[in-house]
């Protein structure tokens, strides 16, 4: 496979979105769709009933090695040792030595000896030329899946109507997932996962089977989804989108990813511990909170944020919520804002109203700020 700088790659559904009429945009070096004609009813399907995102731009790595446990305990911020029974899945940032966000990723656990991983396509090459520089001191050996084909299958009603479309056997196998564990089906990996706040699965399966098996979801009332509307479901859903939420020059820390950052035990020296634990000793100057507007506008990306006593912050990502009909913000702000106070958005240079809640709008189809 080509990764060529100046002629995007097609995934192999790339035919099936110009059959559905999808508006295809360069995303990461793919030639993706944005839409398939309303973003916005594209989002309300994925919140009412159910939707299907390609998102086989994304970079599936099989880690197979004798020490591959002991070097992802070491890679990432988070601690795979958790992970105790196959197909149980972790999310984790992977830092740099100064604690800055490399990636962050999807991790199962297959065996002590064997995991899967799901990496970023903006980030793949930074990646992998990263992972192949660590894994050189252990017995592990990674492997890139550009066979796969990757589909998200997202909605109240995804799950129902996927496992409509299985065999028998393999329905039976996969229902009884509970969210974020994976499990194969044969060549397919179906895992309980997604990035919209609802449920449903993300299925790996073999580039030569993805068409049929789109086309059977689509046969099904599943209805095809942009990247447009996987991006205001995300931010609804209060999720990082890497490289403007967070990137190199951030931490988990400031990123509203503590959660994702295993101290324990105090032994474990994974890569970026002692610069995080400087940070900590310092003190967490910013921190990570989602924004109401409260005014007239639309946030957006980079827009500076204002405290009463002047202090300054900037809205990382924004957009006009479908579901809640408002404009809604994830935003680095100083730590002194608390849940409930109030601050302004610059915007065209007015400053307009915005309170801070916890960085999670929507859930399940209903708003959390109520």
């Amino acid at each position: 496979m080509s990764y060529s700088e100046n002629i995007p790659q097609r995934t192999a559904l790339h035919g099936k979105h110009l059959e559905a009429g999808g508006k295809m945009v360069d995303f990461a070096g793919w030639e993706m769709p944005i839409h398939y004609g309303s973003q916005l009813e594209e989002h309300h399907q994925v919140r009412n009933d159910a939707g299907m995102f390609d998102v086989s731009h994304m970079v599936v790595l099989d880690l197979k090695g004798k020490e591959i446990k002991v070097f992802l305990r070491h890679l990432l911020a988070n601690d795979v040792d958790k992970l105790k029974q196959p197909g149980k899945a972790l999310y984790s940032c992977m830092l740099n030595k100064t604690g800055g966000i490399i990636d962050d990723l999807i991790v199962y656990y297959l065996t002590d000896e064997s995991y899967r991983m799901v990496i970023n396509a903006a980030c793949r090459d930074d990646d992998m030329a990263w992972m192949s520089r660590q894994m050189e001191a252990y017995d592990a050996t990674m492997h890139e899946r550009s066979d796969l084909a990757m589909i998200a299958v997202q909605g109240p009603n995804a799950r129902e109507k996927t496992l409509s479309l299985l065999d028998t056997k393999t329905a039976e196998k996969v229902a009884t997932l509970k969210p974020f564990f994976g499990t194969f089906a044969g060549e397919n990996f179906f895992a309980r996962t997604g990035y919209t706040g609802e449920d449903g699965f993300e299925i790996m399966l073999p580039n030569k089977k993805a068409a049929e098996f789109w086309e059977d979801l689509l046969q099904s009332g599943i209805q095809p989804t942009g990247l447009g509307a996987r991006d205001t479901l995300r931010l609804e859903a209060g999720m990082n989108l890497y490289g403007t939420d967070m990137d190199t020059t951030t931490s988990p820390l400031v990123s509203g990813l503590n959660w994702t950052v295993a101290w324990q035990p105090d032994e474990r020296n994974f890569i970026g511990r002692k610069a995080l634990e400087t940070e900590k000793e310092t003190g967490i100057k910013h921190t990570f909170a989602g924004l109401v507007l409260e005014d007239r506008g639309v946030l957006r990306s980079h827009q500076k944020v204002m405290t009463a006593s002047g202090e300054e912050g900037e809205v990382t990502s924004g957009t006009f919520s479908p579901t809640l009909k408002r404009a809604i913000a994830l935003a680095r702000v100083p730590a002194t804002l608390k849940v409930g106070d109030h601050c302004s958005v610059e915007i065209r240079g007015k400053q307009l109203k915005a309170t801070v809640v916890k960085p999670v709008f929507v859930r399940h189809g209903k708003s959390c700020l109520e």
